[in-house]
């Protein structure tokens, strides 16, 4: 059976935590393994624990307490470069004195790889980010775009088992970034990489990420894939952090049969799903997405709940319709449409009903 767990389980983190004062901890009690092959994101705002993982792991930081294992072998002792681990930062961290391929040669000298094979890894490594004409090259001699495919084939070159990302494109224009986006979860994908990769970015991680860990104060709020995530978050920090949300606030009046009647603060009484609440008198903070709300008479599906909305402001964005209307006392309810040929384009002023089912309003801690 032990044998069954070490497949499973490729890179663990067990009651991790990191301290750097002795008394706050950055990480608090994490606990996380990840498989062979698996695309994992550390998602989170500024100062919740997601970089300090991801350095710890690399062994730039090392653990306060607990134990990180790679491949079922603890690597708490083993310095940075002995554990086989690629790495891509913002800032790229190429050499300047050297050409594209001798910042790719570098990490392949390091482990005492003869000449001949050398170059045939590094023209391997660069032509897979399709930059195998440059080089000769010093990185000042090119784009931010083509120095951060030169980190990612550095990073790959050695052909390590496990790729750490930090941020790697928040210097990059959107266009730009979308397609490294892709490029960069094809790579993973196709050669079968275990990658770890950090970002704040939410749509990134989204849509890069075959599960996706949102940290908050030190802690996995939710570790998920993206979809999941995304419609069922687990409690008020993920709803809010994940995509565009709309929140109502009220009171539990009654659960049963896994449907909560909530009264809203301005009286109103609505059907949810109770996810992290369960008795009556508790505030609950309702979540809502922006496009699971109808207000077309004809779109509305058989037991959809309807309240009274006010038209406040509406934005045209090309592919979809942006409205934000006033819902129970709440000026800052939106919703999106699809720019469709008939679509309703509302108006500021007009007095609308809007639906949606109960199953897609979800009823998460104040």
């Amino acid at each position: 059976m032990a044998d069954a767990s070490n497949t499973s389980a490729f890179v663990e983190f067990e009651r991790v935590q990191k301290s750097y004062d002795g008394e706050n901890l950055v990480v608090k009690d994490l606990n996380l393994t990840m498989p062979k092959g698996e695309f994992l994101t550390m998602l989170g705002p500024s100062g919740s624990g997601k970089t300090t993982c991801l350095m710890m792991l690399a062994g730039f930081e090392t653990a306060t307490h607990g134990d990180i294992r790679l491949g079922g072998v603890s690597i708490n002792n083993i310095p940075p470069h002995k554990r086989g681990i690629g790495m891509v930062f913002q800032n790229y961290a190429l050499f300047p004195h050297m050409t594209i391929s001798e910042n790719l040669s570098f990490p392949l000298e390091v482990r005492n790889m003869g000449k001949s094979e050398r170059e045939q890894k590094v023209k391997r490594a660069l032509d897979m980010v399709e930059m195998g004409a440059f080089g000769g090259r010093r990185p000042a001699q090119l784009s931010g775009g083509q120095q951060q495919r030169v980190a990612l084939a550095r990073a790959l070159v050695f052909e390590p088992e496990l790729v750490l990302m930090d941020e790697p494109l928040g210097a990059l224009d959107k266009q730009l970034r979308e397609k490294m986006q892709f490029e960069i979860t094809h790579l993973a994908h196709q050669l079968g990489i275990t990658t770890v990769y950090v970002t704040h970015d939410q749509t990134e991680a989204l849509t890069m990420s075959d599960r996706v860990a949102v940290f908050n104060d030190g802690r996995i709020q939710q570790l998920a894939p993206p979809d999941q995530l995304y419609e069922e978050p687990a409690n008020s920090f993920v709803a809010q952090f994940i995509g565009e949300n709309n929140t109502l606030e009220g009171t539990v009046k009654e659960v049963n049969n896994g449907i909560a009647l909530v009264q809203l603060d301005d009286g109103e009484l609505i059907d949810c799903k109770p996810i992290n609440v369960s008795k009556p008198g508790e505030r609950t903070r309702v979540s809502i997405r922006p496009e699971r709300v109808e207000y077309n008479k004809e779109r509305m599906q058989e037991g959809a709940h309807t309240l009274k909305a006010e038209v406040l402001e509406f934005i045209y964005m090309g592919d979809i319709f942006r409205t934000r209307l006033r819902v129970a006392g709440n000026d800052e309810f939106i919703i999106k449409t699809r720019n469709a040929p008939d679509q309703v384009r509302l108006k500021p002023g007009q007095q609308i009903e809007i639906g949606w089912l109960p199953e897609d309003c979800r009823a998460l801690d104040a």
